[in-house]
């Protein structure tokens, strides 16, 4: 018998793949970035190295799949495309949450499967952090091996959990909860939001409690408030349908998220992610790589070679920013200076972020 949090983990995922679940109002801000043409770049673009180290692992590209799906048997599939694909590639993939598995032993198998197909590529496994304080390090360390995962993320998505009827609204002792994992665990820590940002503030807190790594998970791209819509639409819940839509739009954008996020530890770009130029931006502003889901799932529902078209599309065009731009390697494309216009420009400049010392300095972590 399949349970409440798989069926709602299939239900994401049929949502995701038929319906419009973007952000509407709100952009990811990219647009507002201009990254500096070189028009004699001096190089072979052919010969670039996009390959860079995360976390302790080597990966070809500074991409990675993030977290989809799992939880479902009708899940196994797509995450075995998913993973395939990016061990054929040698990027990065998340799982999505293992929470499903946590109640339910038997739905393990659409996790493992990452693995299994991934056996050489950087693989994090995933629990939100609404379920750490009730799992505990001894439960997020079985999480960890049941992918034998090279990371953990701790997935932020209070958003979600307030709009929907089954939502988990406490949200108190989770940064006491996430302090304790990073100093126990041997195994890196990643932080993520879901799509509505990291600010400031929360990135300090973050690197004083000992994360390896935060990924901004900014608003711009799948709106989770929005996938609710849909849910509560269909079964009739007419006020969380109302929440949802109120809420829709609501987060930081990534490009400001990621602004916000220097604290000095590597940042992962995910949020309305759609293009390898949206990658070279990110990586500019000062990520050290980018991560994206929606784009996959209807290619993973279709096979490994559709997720491989799509991946080595946004790689190609990552290669051609970072020639246009004369970046030989990753690590000139974080020092090549970018300008910031727009309504991300007015935001920074109310929240005190001095612009030049951040975008066009180009200096990275």
């Amino acid at each position: 018998m399949i349970n409440t949090t798989s069926k709602r983990k299939i239900e994401h995922l049929k949502l995701c793949a038929e319906s419009p679940v973007e952000s509407r109002k709100v952009s990811a801000g990219f647009e507002d970035v201009t990254l500096i043409h070189r028009a004699l770049p001096e190089l072979n673009m052919d010969k670039l190295n996009l390959s860079i180290d995360l976390l302790g692992k080597r990966l070809q590209a500074p991409f990675l799949i993030a977290s989809i799906t799992g939880g479902h048997p009708d899940t196994i599939p797509v995450n075995a495309s998913l993973a395939a694909a990016a061990e054929e590639l040698g990027l990065g993939i998340g799982v999505g949450s293992q929470r499903a598995a946590f109640d339910d032993p038997s739905q393990e198998d659409s996790f493992r499967v990452v693995r299994e197909k991934a056996p050489n590529t950087f693989v994090y496994a995933n629990v939100g952090a609404a379920q750490i304080r009730q799992y505990g390090v001894d439960g997020v360390e079985k999480l960890i091996d049941m992918i034998d995962a090279d990371a953990l993320a701790i997935h932020l998505n209070f958003l979600q959990e307030a709009i929907q009827p089954e939502g988990d609204r406490d949200a108190t002792g989770c940064l006491d909860m996430i302090k304790e994992i990073c100093s126990v665990l041997n195994t890196p820590v990643i932080v993520k939001e879901t799509g509505a940002g990291i600010s400031r503030e929360d990135a300090l807190l973050l690197q004083k409690a000992g994360v390896s790594a935060i990924d901004v998970g900014g608003a711009g791209g799948t709106s989770w408030a929005g996938v609710e819509v849909y849910r509560a639409r269909k079964s009739g819940d007419s006020a969380s349908e109302y929440l949802g839509e109120l809420l829709w739009d609501f987060g930081i954008p990534t490009v400001a998220s990621i602004i916000e996020s220097r604290v000095s530890l590597p940042i992962i770009a995910t949020g309305g992610i759609r293009t390898g130029i949206d990658i070279a931006k990110s990586i500019a502003l000062g990520a050290s790589a980018a991560s994206a889901a929606l784009p996959f799932v209807g290619p993973a529902l279709e096979g490994k070679e559709s997720v491989v078209k799509v991946l080595s599309r946004m790689l190609d065009e990552l290669r051609i920013a970072m020639f246009l731009c004369g970046c030989a390697n990753i690590q000139d494309l974080r020092n090549a200076p970018v300008v910031v216009t727009g309504r991300t420009l007015e935001y920074l400049g109310q929240r005190g972020f001095n612009v030049k010392d951040y975008a066009i300095a180009g200096d990275s972590f």
